[in-house]
């Protein structure tokens, strides 16, 4: 997969994010599916995620997926930066148990949208990333018919 441009961008505004993050990598190494991670805060390297965002289409991204906690605000930003499709995963917080992530990500303003999944939902992040990949892919299609498949059987 290292050839191959990242179709999917995991950006979390912290490394403490990582581990609860894990789940998405996972989900998309089994589909197959190229991604690019990158931890940079909206608040505390925001010309960061201005640059990481801007260029993503030129790197080959097709979806992104933010993931943040507290105020929340990293995916907002990537949407403004970006006109590729981004969800967002709301990460579970000792203060308020998620709840102040999630509501951060789902009152954007109008005109800059974001999807966004419960929290800690990365693997759904992953599963949603990859229908979105499929409405151009046959490829990424045909691995969420599968994994369709394999759930009812199961």
């Amino acid at each position: 997969m290292s050839d191959t441009p990242p179709l999917v961008g995991i950006i979390m505004g912290s490394e403490s994010d990582m581990p609860a993050m894990e789940p998405c990598m996972k989900q998309l190494d089994d589909f197959g599916i190229p991604y690019e991670v990158k931890v940079a805060s909206a608040h505390r390297k925001p010309a960061e995620v201005h640059a990481w965002a801007s260029g993503a289409v030129d790197r080959g991204m097709r979806v992104i997926v933010a993931a943040a906690g507290k105020a929340a605000h990293l995916g907002g930003v990537v949407a403004a930066y970006t006109p590729l499709p981004v969800i967002t995963v709301p990460m579970k917080t000792s203060d308020l148990g998620g709840l102040d992530s999630l509501l951060s990500m789902v009152q954007m303003p109008s005109g800059v949208p974001v999807a966004c999944v419960a929290i800690n939902g990365a693997k759904n992040a992953a599963i949603l990333a990859v229908q979105i990949l499929g409405t151009g892919s046959e490829y990424a299609r045909n691995k969420i018919v599968e994994m369709k498949q394999a759930m009812a059987q199961a």
